[in-house]
């Protein structure tokens, strides 16, 4: 039966043995999913002679019931394995695609499945996208149960609670839910829960799927939900009052509630003094107004606003701009484009091309425009400008929202200049402060600001007068010191 419903495929191994040298058994296994080693040590044990005290009861006596393997089985001989016993067919293909080995015993209804699971896996790495000078240099796996390990092995609490979830009609892939029951708020753990299960898709093939599902509103280019690949990141946030999202098969982990800032912040803050920490944070804040609002205030100053330039200034644009046969917006436009085209191709190309492409990018391709007449020198150095400073900002999903409100910045500025920048900011605002995460406010703590959150914002306050968790935490577990000048 159970070759028939997997078409006999190839991966599928089926080895029969006689066990406890007298009953017929079969182990059922996918290759390539399970550890062989710690098979083979359950098979020696099942394959040894007859055990010491074994005594089978005779069957079919009116005063002894029929010999129950599986139990026996289970409770004295695979005492050594983590061992689930099955009902019915459903629960042994579950177990089975899922990397277990089944132990089937000829003339039982039951079938036990030992837990086996291992196979080829990445090596613990150093994060890549979220690199840091000095903190922990080793990131999360594909293999969802050593990523647990990593975040208990951090936080060694019997308040760190786990919820398992199998979403994916098709996949059935393991989705774990994360938070300290001391800390976290139980609205927020409801809320995610409530949208969890209604999550009915065929597959979840990485925590992309689930983001989608669980973030607030999908009219937004801001991220209202966090994601990471350092372990040390989302143990922070669990001693926050935050939930951590784990899927197999991605190394990156989501994290709800996430706020504004949090997108600005990195795990490398907190490793460093508070000073060099905070001069940090404010040149992120800094690049974030770089990349969004220079080419927009470019093209206002050189379309209607050209009076608010120095008179040097204006005449060397002037000379620039002459042979461009462009507006101001269009130029910008057209470079923006180009450079957005330049970056798509060295992600997407191999390694070594890659940077060969963006060398050609920048210098042969920004060089030869200039030469041309079709582009100025100065649009050259607004481009770059702003690409450098979008690399600044921690967070890659933050930094594309950064480059999608760039265009809107630039078409309002081309349309009505300054007065159309501070309109636009205006409705950003308004929106920024209109979107909420798992229900807590996505501009908290700056708007509303609650009493002493500050601290972490973007100023990071030493590590003594850091006394509060953030609101995210439950209510009335908010302090993280002991009162000072007591012991902790």
């Amino acid at each position: 039966m159970i070759r028939s419903s997997l078409g006999n495929s190839a991966d599928l191994t089926v080895k029969t043995l006689t066990i406890l040298g007298s009953q017929r058994a079969a182990v059922v296994y996918l290759q390539g999913m399970i550890d062989t080693q710690l098979l083979q040590m359950i098979l020696s044990v099942l394959l040894a002679p007859v055990r010491n005290g074994f005594q089978r009861e005779e069957k079919d006596s009116p005063d002894c019931p029929a010999w129950d393997w599986i139990t026996y089985l289970s409770e004295e001989v695979l005492v050594a394995a983590n061992c689930q016993l099955l009902e019915d067919s459903k629960g042994l293909f579950a177990c089975l695609m899922g990397g277990r080995s089944i132990l089937l015993v000829e003339g039982e209804r039951r079938a036990i499945a030992m837990e086996t699971g291992g196979g080829e896996e990445r090596a613990i790495t150093e994060p890549t996208s979220q690199a840091v000078v000095r903190g922990p240099m080793e990131g999360f796996t594909e293999n969802i149960r050593t990523n647990l390990s990593l975040v208990r092995k951090r936080i060694r609490n019997t308040d760190l609670w786990t919820e398992f979830y199998h979403l994916g009609t098709e996949t059935q892939t393991l989705v774990t839910v994360m938070y300290m029951n001391n800390l976290v708020r139980p609205e927020v753990l409801d809320e995610l829960r409530k949208r969890l299960n209604a999550i009915n898709i065929d597959g979840v093939l990485e925590s992309g799927y689930v983001e989608e599902f669980i973030q607030e509103t999908s009219f937004t280019p801001f991220p209202t939900v966090f994601n990471t690949d350092r372990p040390d990141a989302a143990s922070a946030a669990l001693l926050e009052g935050r939930v951590v999202i784990l899927v197999d098969g991605t190394p990156f982990v989501l994290i709800v509630p996430a706020l504004f800032v949090q997108f600005f912040q990195s795990a490398e803050d907190y490793y460093q003094r508070s000073d060099i920490s905070t001069l940090i944070r404010i040149v992120r804040i800094a690049s974030l107004f770089i990349s969004m609002l220079i080419p927009a205030l470019y093209i206002s100053f050189t379309t209607f606003h050209q009076e608010m330039l120095p008179t040097p200034m204006l005449i060397s644009l002037a000379a620039q701009r002459e042979s461009v046969p462009f507006p101001a917006f269009v130029e910008a436009l057209l470079m923006e484009m180009i450079y957005e085209v330049l970056r798509e191709a060295g992600i997407r190309m191999p390694r070594t091309v890659g940077q060969a492409v963006s060398i050609v990018g920048t210098l042969v391709i920004g060089q030869a425009a200039v030469d041309a007449g079709i582009v100025s020198a100065a649009m050259v150095i607004i481009v770059s400008i702003t690409a450098i400073s979008s690399f600044v900002i921690p967070s890659v999903s933050m930094s594309i929202a950064v480059r999608i409100v760039r265009f809107g910045m630039m078409l309002m500025a081309g349309a009505f200049g300054l007065v159309g920048i501070f309109t636009a900011i205006v409705l950003l605002m308004l929106h920024l402060t209109s979107l909420r995460s798992m229900g807590v406010s996505y501009m908290s703590p700056l708007s509303p600001s609650p009493e002493g959150e500050w601290k972490d914002t973007i100023l990071r306050a030493p590590w003594p007068l850091m006394r509060k968790r953030p609101s995210t935490a439950r209510h009335g577990k908010r302090n993280r010191q002991a009162a000072k000048g007591r012991n902790s």
